[in-house]
């Protein structure tokens, strides 16, 4: 079966994580994987024995034509991929123009990709292009605290990357390039798509304004650590903020550098006040 391949386990795995975070809210977030030329040779087996009609996708990512992606259904619910995972996701083909795509698997009640299928598409072109091929997950969640605190902190990169840098150790280590901050727009349009291409031309994760969180990854352990290392840094940010107390410590600049340093990551400097 197809559900039974090492690789449909572990995205499984990864969407019920989510949900068990609670990030997954009735049918909120999508993820979306874009499978190894091995993975599709072990799924062919599987797959429809007459493909679904090619649907357009309105944009065209040429560096992605003739993939593969596993991805989570338009209007299915995160909680139900572990349960009922024929019915929640699907495997979808990238024509050879890389502007449509077909279902050749899963979905088996009917359905197509997540409505945000074109932006996740979009956004994996830009990774694929920025990371020599290495990225390969594109993961979309409701995390609260990272929410909350689009709320009350200007909607800056250097300002988002500073709070979070600073609010836990290992921050630097994990997104030492920092993070990208997308004001609100409608969800599922082009501007949105657009807006966040081009924060993920530099970043590994944007955040959106008063809804999410877009992180993107080699695979899913990676992916999965960045959404919750920075989910819990934000948790860690506004539980500090709530005490209502006076800051009396936090890491330094200078500290940040230092473990940078230490752990053989570069940050990003222009986020970084003047040496002391």
């Amino acid at each position: 079966m197809m559900t039974d391949l090492s690789i449909v386990k572990r995205y499984i795995r990864m969407a019920n994580d989510g949900w068990l975070q609670g990030w997954h809210e009735r049918n909120g977030g999508n993820l979306t994987y874009r499978l190894t030329k091995e993975e599709v040779a072990e799924m062919r087996p599987f797959f429809d024995a007459r493909p679904r009609e090619w649907v357009s996708m309105g944009v065209t990512g040429a560096n992605l034509a003739g993939e593969y992606f596993l991805a989570t259904g338009s209007g299915k619910f995160f909680r139900n991929v572990e349960i009922d995972p024929e019915d929640s996701i699907c495997v979808v083909e990238i024509n050879d123009r890389g502007d449509s795509y077909r279902i050749v698997w899963g979905l088996v009640n009917g359905g197509r990709p997540t409505s945000e299928f074109p932006s996740h598409f979009m956004n994996h072109s830009v990774r694929v292009a920025a990371t020599g091929g290495a990225c390969r997950v594109i993961y979309h969640a409701h995390p609260a605290n990272i929410i909350a605190m689009t709320f009350v902190l200007p909607l800056t990169d250097r300002d988002f990357t500073r709070a979070l840098w600073k609010s836990a150790t290992e921050c630097p280590v994990v997104f030492p390039g920092g993070v990208g901050v997308v004001p609100w727009m409608v969800p599922g349009g082009a501007d949105i798509a657009l807006a966040t291409c081009e924060k993920m031309k530099e970043y590994d994760a944007a955040v959106w304004a008063h809804h999410g969180l877009f992180a993107s990854g080699p695979d899913f352990d990676i992916t999965f650590g960045l959404m919750h290392t920075i989910e819990k840094a934000a948790q860690i940010w506004v539980l500090q903020k709530s005490t209502g107390l006076p800051e009396l410590q936090t890491i330094q600049d200078d500290e940040l550098r230092a473990i940078a340093r230490d752990f053989n990551v570069e940050l990003r400097e222009e986020f970084l006040d003047e040496r002391g």
